[in-house]
């Protein structure tokens, strides 16, 4: 661990001081140019109201990162952020369709793949696979950034529930990142926090604002690029290497309800001979106002159930990674099922 927190506080204060105080501007500049999401339809509000709550908290990291951060050890993870906030920036503008997001998506990735070298390169011993081809590593690392980045931007559908599972997983990332003595991923991680931590003042229901896909598709790329890291490195804790090689399982437990959350829908629109990308109201938060528990208590259910997921991952570590990783799936997707169950009781009820 660093030898001194103040390599964790200095970057996580800066980025909350900078994006606290830049939402309020942004909330008044939004309200004024008439740039906010309009309720109704299949938007779980029902009043206007500001988007662009990614810029500030972009800006939060930006600056954070630059003042405290090693640039020639994170310069391309910059580059790669910067392209994916000006495509979350378009696309709440301008409605970007879902091929342009992806190919703007793709050359931030790439930057990160082939300047940054940033790789999947092991599946550690998952299916008796260990080191991979090249090709068959960058397939791997394109497809794992997409789907943690799309799987953060769905879950954006409530208030404070993506701010608040950021918070819960950049702050786990940052423990791990200091046990692993990782210190500009530990920044990264901290500074995220930060960010995130003054954003959910705003964003916690009733929110005053949301990130936006400009926000949302940040975020997620910083969690996919924090998960590779993770992946690669695993957890390194002196005197005990069991955890060494679980950095995949580390990684899916972290961020598991967007992950899971995001499969299940998207299996229900292919089997339903719909486009997968095709927006809809089968999210698990969706479900959950569904059954009446509103925005602030469908939020804090989401938070328990992420740490009690945490919780019972704890009991799997010392399983062979595929068996940990197929529990795993079982219990959250067995769970994340009960809402839908309550749901047909509750509407057979009503139609007899």
């Amino acid at each position: 661990m660093f030898n001194s927190l103040l390599h964790i506080i200095f970057p996580l204060l800066t980025s909350f001081v900078i994006t606290y105080l830049a939402i309020p501007k942004i909330i008044h500049f939004a309200n004024q140019s008439r740039l906010f999401v309009r309720g109704g339809g299949r938007h779980s509000h029902e009043v206007q109201t500001p988007i662009f709550g990614g810029i500030a908290i972009f800006a939060g990291l930006l600056f954070s990162l630059l003042f405290w951060a090693k640039l020639e050890e994170i310069q391309f993870i910059l580059v790669s952020l910067i392209i994916v906030f000006f495509i979350g920036l378009l696309d709440d503008l301008l409605s970007l369709t879902p091929s342009r997001k992806l190919i703007g998506l793709f050359s931030s990735i790439f930057v990160l793949m082939f300047l940054g070298d940033l790789q999947i390169k092991s599946f550690h011993n998952l299916f008796g696979i260990q080191e991979l081809p090249e090709l068959v590593a960058i397939l791997f690392t394109l497809f794992v950034t997409v789907i943690i980045t799309n799987a953060y931007n769905l879950i954006d559908g409530i208030d404070g529930l993506a701010g608040g599972l950021g918070v819960i997983a950049s702050f786990v990332f940052g423990l791990i990142f200091l046990f692993n003595d990782d210190a500009q991923y530990a920044i990264l991680s901290f500074t995220l926090l930060g960010a995130l931590l003054a954003f959910l003042k705003y964003n916690f229901n009733p929110a005053s604002i949301f990130m936006g896909d400009t926000g949302s598709l940040v975020i997620g790329l910083i969690f996919s690029i924090l998960s590779i890291r993770l992946i690669n490195e695993g957890v390194n804790i002196p005197n005990d290497q069991q955890y060494v090689n679980k950095g995949p399982f580390i990684s899916i437990v972290i961020l598991a309800i967007p992950l899971f959350d995001t499969f299940r829908v998207f299996f229900i629109r292919i089997f339903s001979g719909c486009h997968p990308l095709r927006p809809d109201r089968n999210h698990i938060h969706h479900t959950l106002l569904d059954l009446g528990l509103g925005h602030k208590k469908s939020t804090l259910i989401l938070y328990t159930y992420s740490v009690i997921i945490a919780f019972l991952s704890y009991f799997m570590i010392d399983m062979s990674l595929g068996l940990s990783i197929f529990l795993l799936s079982i219990i959250v997707l067995g769970s994340m099922s009960i809402p839908f169950i309550l749901i047909r009781i509750k509407n057979t009820k009503s139609e007899k």
